[in-house]
Protein backbone atom coordinates (compact mmCIF):
# COMPACT_ATOMS: atom_id res chain seq x y z
CA UNK A 1 0.00 0.00 0.00
CA UNK A 2 2.97 2.29 0.87
CA UNK A 3 3.86 1.38 -2.58
CA UNK A 4 1.71 2.01 -4.59
CA UNK A 5 1.21 5.67 -1.99
CA UNK A 6 4.63 6.50 -3.41
CA UNK A 7 4.28 6.23 -7.00
CA UNK A 8 1.16 7.97 -6.61
CA UNK A 9 2.64 10.84 -5.24
CA UNK A 10 5.37 10.91 -7.37
CA UNK A 11 3.60 11.01 -10.40
CA UNK A 12 1.45 13.82 -8.85
CA UNK A 13 4.28 15.83 -8.14
CA UNK A 14 5.37 14.80 -11.82
CA UNK A 15 2.39 15.62 -13.55
CA UNK A 16 2.16 18.95 -11.53
CA UNK A 17 5.99 20.08 -12.30
CA UNK A 18 5.30 19.51 -16.09
CA UNK A 19 2.54 21.49 -16.09
CA UNK A 20 4.15 24.42 -14.06
CA UNK A 21 6.74 24.07 -16.44
CA UNK A 22 4.64 24.12 -19.85
CA UNK A 23 2.54 27.10 -18.24
CA UNK A 24 5.79 29.28 -17.69
CA UNK A 25 7.61 28.45 -20.88
CA UNK A 26 4.66 28.53 -23.32
CA UNK A 27 4.25 32.68 -23.75
CA UNK A 28 8.24 32.74 -24.24
CA UNK A 29 8.07 30.38 -26.68
CA UNK A 30 5.36 31.72 -28.67
CA UNK A 31 6.35 35.00 -28.72
CA UNK A 32 9.50 33.54 -30.07
CA UNK A 33 7.79 31.63 -32.89
CA UNK A 34 5.77 34.72 -33.19
CA UNK A 35 8.40 36.89 -34.14
CA UNK A 36 9.16 35.28 -37.24
CA UNK A 37 5.65 35.26 -38.17
CA UNK A 38 3.38 37.84 -39.93
CA UNK A 39 1.12 39.72 -38.77
CA UNK A 40 -1.94 38.03 -40.66
CA UNK A 41 -0.36 34.52 -38.94
CA UNK A 42 -0.24 36.21 -35.60
CA UNK A 43 -3.63 37.87 -35.72
CA UNK A 44 -5.70 34.75 -37.09
CA UNK A 45 -3.46 32.21 -34.93
CA UNK A 46 -3.62 29.69 -37.68
CA UNK A 47 -0.56 27.76 -36.17
CA UNK A 48 1.91 27.70 -33.40
CA UNK A 49 4.93 27.68 -35.82
CA UNK A 50 5.63 29.56 -38.53
CA UNK A 51 4.94 28.49 -42.23
CA UNK A 52 7.77 30.51 -43.13
CA UNK A 53 10.13 31.98 -41.32
CA UNK A 54 10.55 35.84 -41.72
CA UNK A 55 13.61 37.04 -40.53
CA UNK A 56 12.81 40.47 -41.86
CA UNK A 57 10.43 41.03 -38.50
CA UNK A 58 14.20 41.69 -36.77
CA UNK A 59 15.65 43.54 -39.41
CA UNK A 60 12.89 46.09 -39.84
CA UNK A 61 13.07 46.22 -35.85
CA UNK A 62 16.98 47.38 -35.47
CA UNK A 63 17.36 49.23 -39.21
CA UNK A 64 13.88 51.43 -38.77
CA UNK A 65 13.12 51.41 -35.17
CA UNK A 66 16.29 52.06 -33.66
CA UNK A 67 16.00 49.07 -31.57
CA UNK A 68 20.02 48.89 -31.37
CA UNK A 69 19.92 52.20 -29.39
CA UNK A 70 17.38 50.45 -27.28
CA UNK A 71 19.14 47.90 -26.21
CA UNK A 72 22.24 49.82 -25.49
CA UNK A 73 19.96 51.83 -23.21
CA UNK A 74 19.08 48.68 -21.34
CA UNK A 75 22.47 47.15 -21.10
CA UNK A 76 23.90 50.92 -19.63
CA UNK A 77 21.23 51.00 -17.60
CA UNK A 78 21.47 47.51 -16.07
CA UNK A 79 25.30 47.84 -15.33
CA UNK A 80 25.13 51.20 -13.62
CA UNK A 81 21.90 49.66 -11.77
CA UNK A 82 23.99 46.35 -11.16
CA UNK A 83 27.23 48.30 -9.70
CA UNK A 84 25.19 50.79 -7.84
CA UNK A 85 23.62 47.79 -6.16
CA UNK A 86 26.66 45.87 -5.72
CA UNK A 87 28.24 48.97 -3.82
CA UNK A 88 25.22 50.72 -2.13
CA UNK A 89 24.09 46.72 -0.62
CA UNK A 90 27.19 45.98 0.31
CA UNK A 91 28.52 48.72 2.09
CA UNK A 92 25.20 48.83 3.79
CA UNK A 93 25.13 45.46 5.21
CA UNK A 94 28.78 45.62 6.69
CA UNK A 95 28.21 48.98 8.66
CA UNK A 96 24.81 47.43 10.09
CA UNK A 97 25.96 44.18 10.79
CA UNK A 98 29.47 45.13 11.95
CA UNK A 99 28.98 48.77 13.59
CA UNK A 100 26.84 50.22 16.20
CA UNK A 101 25.71 53.62 16.07
CA UNK A 102 22.98 56.31 17.37
CA UNK A 103 19.94 54.93 15.78
CA UNK A 104 21.23 51.27 14.64
CA UNK A 105 17.79 49.23 15.87
CA UNK A 106 15.64 51.98 14.29
CA UNK A 107 17.50 51.82 11.17
CA UNK A 108 17.44 48.08 11.00
CA UNK A 109 13.90 47.84 12.04
CA UNK A 110 12.81 50.45 9.09
CA UNK A 111 14.69 48.34 6.72
CA UNK A 112 13.21 45.08 7.84
CA UNK A 113 9.64 47.01 7.92
CA UNK A 114 10.03 48.12 3.89
CA UNK A 115 10.68 44.21 2.58
CA UNK A 116 7.16 43.89 3.42
CA UNK A 117 5.77 47.76 1.95
CA UNK A 118 5.42 48.51 -1.89
CA UNK A 119 5.15 51.89 -2.23
CA UNK A 120 4.67 51.69 -6.64
CA UNK A 121 3.17 54.80 -8.38
CA UNK A 122 2.70 56.21 -4.49
CA UNK A 123 6.23 56.91 -4.28
CA UNK A 124 7.11 58.51 -8.56
CA UNK A 125 6.22 61.74 -8.34
CA UNK A 126 8.20 62.66 -5.35
CA UNK A 127 11.12 60.63 -6.76
CA UNK A 128 10.52 62.32 -9.81
CA UNK A 129 10.73 65.98 -7.94
CA UNK A 130 14.07 65.43 -6.63
CA UNK A 131 15.67 63.86 -10.15
CA UNK A 132 13.97 67.28 -11.52
CA UNK A 133 15.76 68.98 -9.03
CA UNK A 134 19.17 67.72 -9.39
CA UNK A 135 18.77 67.87 -13.28
CA UNK A 136 19.07 63.99 -13.63
CA UNK A 137 16.22 63.29 -15.28
CA UNK A 138 17.29 63.40 -18.91
CA UNK A 139 20.11 60.89 -18.27
CA UNK A 140 20.56 57.08 -17.45
CA UNK A 141 22.67 57.80 -14.39
CA UNK A 142 19.42 59.45 -12.92
CA UNK A 143 17.19 56.60 -14.10
CA UNK A 144 19.75 54.08 -12.80
CA UNK A 145 19.99 56.13 -9.22
CA UNK A 146 16.19 55.81 -8.64
CA UNK A 147 16.13 52.01 -9.72
CA UNK A 148 19.01 51.22 -7.61
CA UNK A 149 16.80 52.45 -4.57
CA UNK A 150 14.72 50.20 -2.60
CA UNK A 151 17.23 47.90 -1.24
CA UNK A 152 15.99 45.86 1.64
CA UNK A 153 15.86 42.46 0.25
CA UNK A 154 19.73 42.86 -1.04
CA UNK A 155 20.55 44.40 2.72
CA UNK A 156 19.17 42.20 4.95
CA UNK A 157 21.10 39.04 2.30
CA UNK A 158 24.31 40.70 2.69
CA UNK A 159 24.04 41.37 6.61
CA UNK A 160 22.29 37.27 6.92
CA UNK A 161 26.20 36.24 4.66
CA UNK A 162 28.39 38.76 6.97
CA UNK A 163 27.41 36.88 10.10
CA UNK A 164 28.17 34.21 9.20
CA UNK A 165 32.27 35.57 9.34
CA UNK A 166 34.15 35.50 12.47
CA UNK A 167 34.78 38.93 14.45
CA UNK A 168 38.14 38.08 14.75
CA UNK A 169 39.21 38.60 11.25
CA UNK A 170 38.15 42.27 11.63
CA UNK A 171 39.95 42.22 15.24
CA UNK A 172 42.90 40.75 13.66
CA UNK A 173 42.86 43.60 10.46
CA UNK A 174 42.19 46.28 13.29
CA UNK A 175 45.60 45.49 15.08
CA UNK A 176 47.53 45.74 12.08
CA UNK A 177 46.45 48.76 11.25
CA UNK A 178 43.33 48.31 8.95
CA UNK A 179 40.45 50.91 8.19
CA UNK A 180 37.25 50.26 8.41
CA UNK A 181 36.97 50.53 4.69
CA UNK A 182 39.89 48.23 4.10
CA UNK A 183 38.81 45.85 5.54
CA UNK A 184 35.28 45.75 4.30
CA UNK A 185 37.53 45.75 0.61
CA UNK A 186 40.17 43.51 1.25
CA UNK A 187 38.44 41.20 3.96
CA UNK A 188 34.63 41.56 3.62
CA UNK A 189 34.32 41.49 -0.08
CA UNK A 190 36.39 39.05 -0.92
CA UNK A 191 34.67 36.84 1.63
CA UNK A 192 30.73 37.37 0.59
CA UNK A 193 31.17 37.25 -3.49
CA UNK A 194 28.37 34.22 -3.56
CA UNK A 195 26.15 36.66 -2.47
CA UNK A 196 27.76 39.73 -4.32
CA UNK A 197 26.84 37.71 -7.30
CA UNK A 198 22.90 36.83 -6.11
CA UNK A 199 22.84 41.02 -5.49
CA UNK A 200 24.27 41.89 -8.69
CA UNK A 201 21.59 39.53 -10.57
CA UNK A 202 18.76 40.75 -9.14
CA UNK A 203 19.79 44.01 -9.77
CA UNK A 204 20.14 43.42 -13.31
CA UNK A 205 16.83 41.67 -13.58
CA UNK A 206 15.08 44.50 -12.10
CA UNK A 207 16.13 47.02 -14.03
CA UNK A 208 16.20 45.06 -17.41
CA UNK A 209 12.62 44.40 -16.89
CA UNK A 210 11.66 47.84 -15.55
CA UNK A 211 9.15 49.55 -17.54
CA UNK A 212 6.58 51.89 -15.18
CA UNK A 213 10.23 54.17 -13.95
CA UNK A 214 11.66 54.16 -17.19
CA UNK A 215 8.74 55.10 -19.26
CA UNK A 216 8.15 58.00 -16.84
CA UNK A 217 11.85 59.32 -16.64
CA UNK A 218 12.26 59.11 -20.52
CA UNK A 219 9.29 60.27 -21.46
CA UNK A 220 10.74 63.52 -22.80
CA UNK A 221 13.68 61.61 -24.10
CA UNK A 222 13.18 58.78 -26.61
CA UNK A 223 16.35 58.19 -27.64
CA UNK A 224 17.13 57.21 -23.43
CA UNK A 225 14.57 54.31 -23.77
CA UNK A 226 14.82 51.33 -22.71
CA UNK A 227 14.14 47.75 -24.44
CA UNK A 228 10.58 47.21 -22.52
CA UNK A 229 9.42 50.81 -23.25
CA UNK A 230 10.28 50.91 -26.42
CA UNK A 231 8.63 47.12 -27.28
CA UNK A 232 5.11 48.83 -25.56
CA UNK A 233 5.33 52.06 -27.07
CA UNK A 234 5.11 50.28 -31.02
CA UNK A 235 1.30 49.61 -29.84
CA UNK A 236 0.51 52.97 -29.96
CA UNK A 237 3.08 53.78 -33.32
CA UNK A 238 1.61 55.01 -36.54
CA UNK A 239 0.83 51.07 -37.41
CA UNK A 240 -0.80 50.21 -33.78
CA UNK A 241 -3.06 47.30 -34.65
CA UNK A 242 -0.61 45.91 -37.89
CA UNK A 243 2.63 45.41 -35.85
CA UNK A 244 2.29 42.67 -33.51
CA UNK A 245 4.91 40.82 -35.43
CA UNK A 246 7.12 43.52 -34.95
CA UNK A 247 5.99 43.49 -31.17
CA UNK A 248 7.05 40.13 -30.86
CA UNK A 249 10.12 40.27 -32.27
CA UNK A 250 10.87 43.46 -29.75
CA UNK A 251 9.80 41.13 -27.01
CA UNK A 252 12.38 38.67 -27.69
CA UNK A 253 15.23 40.61 -28.45
CA UNK A 254 14.18 41.45 -24.49
CA UNK A 255 13.77 38.13 -23.53
CA UNK A 256 16.40 36.42 -24.69
CA UNK A 257 19.69 38.29 -22.78
CA UNK A 258 17.66 37.41 -19.55
CA UNK A 259 17.57 33.79 -20.45
CA UNK A 260 20.64 33.67 -21.72
CA UNK A 261 22.01 35.27 -18.34
CA UNK A 262 19.97 32.75 -16.50
CA UNK A 263 21.60 29.57 -18.64
CA UNK A 264 25.08 31.18 -17.98
CA UNK A 265 24.80 32.13 -14.10
CA UNK A 266 22.22 29.15 -12.90
CA UNK A 267 24.63 27.42 -10.73
CA UNK A 268 26.48 30.16 -9.12
CA UNK A 269 23.24 32.36 -8.49
CA UNK A 270 21.62 28.83 -6.74
CA UNK A 271 24.73 28.59 -4.77
CA UNK A 272 24.46 32.19 -3.19
CA UNK A 273 21.39 31.65 -2.05
CA UNK A 274 21.96 28.59 -0.61
CA UNK A 275 25.62 29.75 1.52
CA UNK A 276 23.49 32.77 2.38
CA UNK A 277 20.71 30.72 4.11
CA UNK A 278 22.45 28.01 5.73
CA UNK A 279 25.30 31.01 6.75
CA UNK A 280 22.28 33.09 8.09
Amino acid sequence: MQTVEKWAGRILGIVFVGFMVLFMIYPVTYAILGSFKTNMQLVLGESFFPREWHFENYTYAFGKLNFLVYTRNSVVLCALCTLFSIITSSMAGYCMERYEFPGHRLLQTLYTALMFIALGSVSIYPVYRMMNSLKLTGSLLGLALVLTGGQAANIFLVRSFIRSVPREMDESAILDGCSPFRIYLYIMLPLIRPIIAVVGLFAFRNAWNDYITSLIFTMGARNLQPLTVAVVGLRYSANAAAEWHIMTAGATIALVPMLLLYLVTNKQFIAGLTAGAVKG
